[in-house]
C-alpha cells in the first residue's frame, strides 16, 4: 500500500468508521476492512481511464455505503445540503418533483403542485429512464437529481415510462419552485383544504385557511375535507403541528430507533381549531412520509374518514447529520408508528372508504325524454300540490311504444364513471373541482352527515 496516501482517505476514514469502532482500536476486523478501501481508493486513483478527484471518489464512496442501507439515506455534499434547507423553507430551483430510486431509475412519488412538472403532466409512478437522451441507469439518485436542477428557464427532455405505454418525452423548462403549501376553496357549505407538502409554512397556512373558509361560508361550515394526495412529505415537526389542530388530545404519533432511549412521543394538546367539525382526508398512492403520519393519526383517532386509494407506506424518518466543513448526510435513524402501534412502512395505509380516481361523465338522455307519472294521460292529482302542478306541462311526451318497459319506479341511471388513462390513483391535473371524482365523493359523504345530523337533532 503507498505510503503517501492522501488526507482524503483519512477524512473518509474518520468518516466511515462507526463510533463504537472508532472507541475500540482492538477491533482488527474494521481496520481490515478500511485498509481494503484504502487499497482500492489507490488503484482507482492511479489505475482509471480518466484522472479523478480524491473529492469525487471519497464523496462516491460515502454515498455508495449510504445508499446501500435503503433508498432514502444518501450523502449532501455542500451544494446539495444548502438545496435541501432552502427547499424545506419553501422555495426552491427545480422542475418540481418528489422522487425515489426503484430499479436502477428514477420513480416519481409525486409532482408538486402548480410546478413545471405538473403542468407538464408528470404523474405518481412515473419512472424517469433518460434525461435530456442520456439513461438514468447506473446513477445515483443524488446525480440523477443534480442533472434535472440548472438554471431558470432552461429546458430539459425527460423521458418517460408510464405503465404498459411506451416510453415518451417530456420536455420542461426549468424555474423557481415556490411552494404554498396549504390552498382552500369552498365546495358549497363543506371546505377543502390542499396541503402539498409539509414545509416550515404548512402550519401557519393552515390556521390561515380555516380562518378564510370560516369567514366566506359566513361560519356555516358543515365539514371540511383535507386533501393530501400526492403529498411526498416533509418535516415532522409539521405533520404533529396539522394532526393537533383537528386534535384535541392523545398520541399523534411516536419514533423508534436502534436504541431503547432514542423512542419519542408526540401528544396532541388541548384545542380542536375545527371545533369538531366532521373530517374526510383524501389520500392515494403519492401519500407519503409526514401526509401518512397525519392521515394515520386521525385514522386511529376516528377523527377522519379517509377516502380514496392505499398510500406510499413510507414509514421511516430520516435525521440530517451535518458534517463540519462539508456537507451532510440524511440518515434513516427511526421508524415511526400511527397511535395504535401500527408500522405503514411498506404496506401503507388503507382508507376507510376505497375509491379509485375516475373520469365523471353524463350518462345520455333518458328513455322517453324523461317523463315523470304526472305527464302520463289522465294521471290522478296530488291533493297537497297547487293546482298549476298536476297540470301535464306542454308538449308533454306521449306513452311509451307497445312492448317496451318504463325504466323500474326508485332506480335512477347513476352517471357514468370510468377509470382515468392517467396512472390509477392520481388526480386530475385540472383546477376544475367538479370534475375530481375522489373530492366529489368527500363532498357528498359530508353534506350526508350533515344531513343525518339535522335530523337527528330535529327528532330529539
Amino acid at each position: 500500500m503507498s505510503n503517501r496516501r492522501p488526507a482524503a482517505i483519512m477524512t473518509a476514514f474518520l468518516l466511515c468508521v462507526p463510533l463504537a469502532a472508532a472507541a475500540q482500536s482492538s477491533n482488527t476486523e474494521t481496520y481490515q476492512q478500511l485498509n481494503l478501501f484504502g487499497d482500492v481508493f489507490d488503484k482507482v486513483r492511479s489505475d482509471y481511464v480518466e484522472p479523478v478527484t480524491d473529492e469525487k471518489l471519497v464523496e462516491a464512496a460515502i454515498d455508495g455505503m449510504l445508499t446501500s442501507l435503503d433508498p432514502h439515506s444518501s450523502y449532501l455534499n455542500t451544494k446539495a445540503f444548502e438545496d435541501m434547507q432552502v427547499q424545506t423553507k419553501g422555495e426552491f430551483g427545480g422542475l418540481g418533483i418528489e422522487v425515489t430510486m426503484d430499479q436502477g431509475v428514477v420513480k416519481v412519488v409525486s409532482p408538486i403542485d402548480d410546478t413545471p412538472a405538473f403542468k407538464a403532466g408528470i404523474q405518481p409512478g412515473d419512472y424517469i429512464v433518460q434525461i435530456d437522451g442520456k439513461p438514468v441507469l447506473g446513477l445515483s439518485l443524488q446525480e440523477a437529481v443534480e442533472k434535472m436542477r440548472g438554471p431558470v428557464n432552461s429546458p430539459i427532455k425527460l423521458t418517460v415510462k408510464r405503465g404498459t405505454q411506451d416510453p415518451f418525452d417530456v420536455d420542461i423548462k426549468r424555474a423557481v419552485i415556490k411552494i404554498q403549501s396549504v390552498r382552500s376553496h369552498l365546495e358549497g357549505n363543506v371546505g377543502y383544504i390542499r396541503i402539498t407538502s409539509f414545509s416550515e409554512q404548512t402550519e401557519v397556512g393552515l390556521e390561515a385557511a380555516l380562518q378564510k373558509l370560516r369567514k366566506d361560508s359566513n361560519g356555516k361550515l358543515v365539514g371540511l375535507v383535507v386533501d393530501l394526495r400526492n403529498n411526498p412529505g416533509g418535516l415532522l415537526d409539521q405533520a404533529v403541528a396539522v394532526s393537533d389542530a383537528f386534535l384535541d388530545k392523545g398520541e399523534i404519533v411516536s419514533t423508534r430507533g436502534r436504541k431503547a432511549d432514542s423512542g419519542q412521543r408526540f401528544n396532541a394538546k388541548p384545542g380542536d381549531l375545527a371545533d369538531g367539525l366532521p373530517l374526510v382526508v383524501l389520500i392515494n398512492g403519492g401519500s407519503a412520509s409526514a401526509s401518512e403520519i397525519v392521515a394515520g393519526a386521525l385514522q386511529d383517532h376516528h377523527r377522519a374518514i379517509l377516502l380514496g386509494t392505499k398510500s406510499f407506506g413510507k414509514g421511516s424518518v430520516q435525521t440530517i447529520i451535518p458534517i463540519p466543513g462539508h456537507g451532510a448526510i440524511r440518515l434513516t435513524t427511526a421508524r415511526y408508528y400511527t397511535p395504535s402501534g401500527r408500522s405503514i412502512q411498506a404496506t401503507g395505509i388503507v382508507p376507510d372508504i376505497m375509491v379509485e380516481q375516475a373520469k365523471i361523465e353524463k350518462v345520455a338522455a333518458a328513455p322517453y325524454g324523461g317523463r315523470s307519472e304526472a305527464d302520463l294521460p289522465n294521471a290522478l292529482r296530488n291533493d297537497n300540490a297547487p293546482a298549476n302542478d298536476n297540470k301535464p306541462a306542454p308538449g308533454a311526451a306521449t306513452p311509451p311504444p307497445a312492448g317496451t318497459t318504463p325504466p323500474v319506479a326508485g332506480t335512477t341511471p347513476p352517471a357514468a364513471a370510468t377509470p382515468p388513462a392517467a396512472a390509477p390513483g392520481a388526480p386530475d391535473n385540472s383546477e376544475d373541482a367538479s370534475q375530481d371524482y375522489q373530492l366529489q365523493r368527500a363532498v357528498d359523504l359530508l353534506r350526508g352527515v350533515a344531513l343525518l345530523n339535522q335530523r337527528q337533532a330535529a327528532n330529539n
